[in-house]
């Protein structure tokens, strides 16, 4: 049985706030207790100041609380940017979404180390220092607020197992831990046998180096977990049995994670056109196999 925390995620960019209200509504009624303060909630509370109290306010109407955090991501946002003039505000959007992540009371964020093809003119290992400079300025705040930052394995050359361990070596503070993404680790597994999946496009070229074991590696530095479904092509976030990911596996193993804070819920309800009721139900299945 899952111990730490399931928190939910929804694509709420296709919902005005009259629903949101409805679809926090939705995820109590089918069970849930707590959601993800999004990418989405974080980019539109950087403009608005008083949103975060508006969102605790809804949760609280329907015993729903935060209990982890993705951070803003993209070009000129993720921990990779090599762009001189658009560093230093990188740093600032990621320094206010750890302050905003900690005033909401969570305790993880993902912050994506980025994915190098945004930058073609930049060299791979150009990135990758920007990336442990970044580090270098946003860890210190992490831990003085008491946040941990998770970097996820995504299908890039960049953000890698291998990476993302090589960056955990060169910053052991517990102010850093990893997100294992099931979805993107099926990809990496999977992705051989399609050659339109996207690993081949995000390689550019190059064979990926395809990886069987992610989590095995990751596992003792596991914060918090993306869970969601595909089969082995596209980023689908579906719901876990929709594709080829082996549950079975990875529940044994995330259920020995020394540092799992929390589990989530990276299925997408809107973009699979599946619904609330569905996705809490499988959840609550998987959370059986821990």
């Amino acid at each position: 049985m899952l111990k730490a925390p399931l928190t939910y995620l929804y694509d709420f960019n296709h919902a005005d706030d009259e629903m949101r209200r409805y679809i926090f509504h939705e995820f109590a009624a089918n069970g849930a207790k707590y959601m993800v303060l999004s990418d989405l909630f974080m980019s539109r509370m950087l403009s608005d100041r008083n949103l975060g109290k508006i969102l605790t306010g809804e949760l609280n109407a329907e015993g729903l609380s935060f209990a982890d955090a993705h951070s803003v991501f993209g070009p000129f946002t993720d921990l990779n940017c090599p762009v001189p003039e658009a560093r230093p505000e990188m740093i600032l959007r990621q320094k206010l979404a750890l302050h905003m992540t900690a005033a909401m009371g969570v305790k993880t964020i993902t912050i994506h180390v980025g994915n190098e093809t945004h930058y073609p003119e930049y060299p791979l290992e150009e990135q990758f220092d920007c990336v442990r400079r970044s580090l270098d300025e946003l860890l210190p705040l992490a831990e003085q607020l008491g946040v941990v930052i998770c970097i996820e394995n995504i299908w890039y050359k960049i953000n890698t197992p291998e990476r993302l361990l090589a960056l955990k070596n060169d910053f052991p503070t517990d102010a850093l831990g990893f997100c294992y993404d099931a979805g993107h680790a099926n990809l990496m597994a999977r992705g051989r046998d399609f050659p339109d999946s996207n690993p081949y496009k995000a390689w550019n070229g190059d064979t990926p180096v395809w990886e069987d074991h992610a989590l095995e590696k990751m596992l003792p530095f596991v914060v918090n977990c993306h869970l969601h479904d595909n089969r082995g092509v596209r980023d689908e976030h579906r719901i876990p049995g929709y594709g080829t990911v082996d549950w079975d596996h990875v529940t044994s193993l995330l259920s020995r994670a020394p540092r799992l804070q929390v589990v989530q819920s990276e299925v997408l309800p809107v973009r699979g056109h599946d619904s609330i009721r569905d996705v809490c139900a499988a959840f609550a299945r998987l959370a059986e196999k821990f």
